[in-house]
This record gives structure tokens, C-alpha cells and sequence, in this order.
């Protein structure tokens, strides 16, 4: 990403958001959420390249200033809480996606967060459907914002999207982050049977008790995974 207008466009590509030239100036345009008004993208231009400025929580502030020369302390903004992106084309797409996002869920309560926060939680060897992960996280009804907000992972190695099914225990289609085997490869590697583009859901699917994810000690996946998202039974 290199361009101020590949950062709108995903900007804007979330919920809930508009465009604005506050300054009467075009060189500063911004992504605001509507309702709140917050401001979660700066785009403007200096020193030849477009820059962004995206609000970033402290405790991952400086892990991205060390990662990347072109991301340092917010220009013109607090620099507890913001950062500027340079796009000179050294950090890779996914990247600046990512700091996108964090900068759209820390100014809104979206359910994206929640979303992923539930994604996380399915153990090694498992799966779980859409509409659970819409359990997970808090509204049974959202079952297809979970779907959009997969689709649009900023962070496939953490957010472990390839676990998702839909309700018969069938994998996508056409799985976002590398192709339509890559999700039966990676379920493969969890230890996961695949069959037919198909789980076993009795066998492989998650059980949930009062909106959090249950498991039988006997069961070595789920023992192996983080007890504190789980209950025993």
C-alpha cells in the first residue's frame, strides 16, 4: 500500500465510517465513524510520501516504531496514543491493514473486536460455526457480520480464521488468505479431519455453555489450550 487512496478505500471499508477534508485543505482527508465523529485515519502528504496517522494502543505502540522505520510517533498528535505510517512501500500491505483496524476498534465498540477476541478462543483441534462465534461474542444474530469480519482478518496468524466452518461443517469456498486448500492444510496440521471440504462436527466442533466454550478433560485438544477462556465439564 502506497497511496492515499488504497488507505481511504480500506478505511472506509468498515462499518459505519465517511470521508472528510476538515481543513478546507485536500491534502489532510480523514476517516471519521459516523455517531461518534472520532477520527481513526489521518491521510495527508509530506516529504514526497503519503502518511497516515492511526491511533495505536500503548502496549503495542512501540512494537510497531521497532518493527518498522517507516512507522514512528504521531505527526502533530499525542504520541502516548498515535502513530504515523510513512507508505514508502516497506511495510507490507497486511501490516498497515492491521494498524488500520486496531485504529478503527479502538475508537468504537465493533463487534470486528469481539469477533476476533472469539475467534482466538477456539482451542487446537477444533472448530466452530459462524453462529457460535456470533455467540462468543455477544449477539447470536450477527452470524453474517462474523463472515465479513473474517473475511477482512487483519491478523491470520493470530486470529485463527481457517477453524470457522459453516453450520454443517463445511469449509469456505474460497478461503480469504491463500486459497480454497489452504484452510483444509491448515485444519489438517491442527489435527483435524477433513473429509469431502467437510468436519465432523460431533467429532471436531465446539459446545458452548452460557456464551463460553466448554470441554471434557479427557479430551487432550482442549487440554492443551488456554483454560481460562473454558469451562471444565
Amino acid at each position: 500500500m502506497t497511496t492515499r487512496e488504497e488507505a481511504l478505500a480500506y478505511g472506509l471499508s468498515f462499518p459505519d465510517t465517511y470521508q472528510q477534508a476538515p481543513f478546507h485543505d485536500p491534502n489532510w482527508q480523514l476517516v471519521r465513524v459516523k455517531g461518534s465523529k472520532k477520527v481513526f485515519l489521518w491521510t495527508y502528504e509530506r516529504d514526497g510520501y503519503i502518511n497516515l496517522n492511526v491511533k495505536v494502543d500503548p502496549e503495542w505502540r512501540d512494537f510497531w516504531r521497532s518493527a518498522f522505520d517507516a512507522v514512528i510517533p504521531g505527526w502533530h498528535q499525542n504520541k502516548e496514543h498515535w502513530n504515523t505510517i510513512i507508505l514508502d512501500g516497506s511495510i507490507p500491505d497486511q501490516d498497515v491493514k492491521r494498524m488500520i483496524a486496531e485504529s478503527y476498534d479502538l475508537v468504537t465498540t465493533s463487534p470486528s473486536k469481539r469477533i476476533y477476541e472469539a475467534v482466538k478462543k477456539i482451542p487446537v483441534g477444533k472448530v466452530a460455526t459462524y453462529g457460535q462465534i456470533a455467540e462468543l461474542a455477544g449477539d447470536k444474530k450477527m452470524a453474517r457480520a462474523v463472515g465479513n469480519a473474517l473475511h477482512k482478518n487483519p491478523d491470520p496468524e493470530h486470529i485463527p480464521c481457517f477453524r470457522v466452518v459453516n453450520a454443517k461443517g463445511e469449509l469456505s469456498g474460497a478461503f480469504a488468505f491463500g486459497g480454497k486448500n489452504v484452510q483444509a492444510d491448515r485444519l489438517t496440521a491442527d489435527g483435524v479431519t477433513v473429509v469431502n471440504g467437510r468436519v465432523d462436527m460431533e467429532r471436531f466442533g465446539i459446545k458452548i455453555l452460557d456464551g463460553e466454550i466448554i470441554y471434557k478433560v479427557k479430551n487432550d485438544l482442549y487440554a492443551e489450550n488456554d483454560r481460562s477462556n473454558t469451562k471444565v465439564i
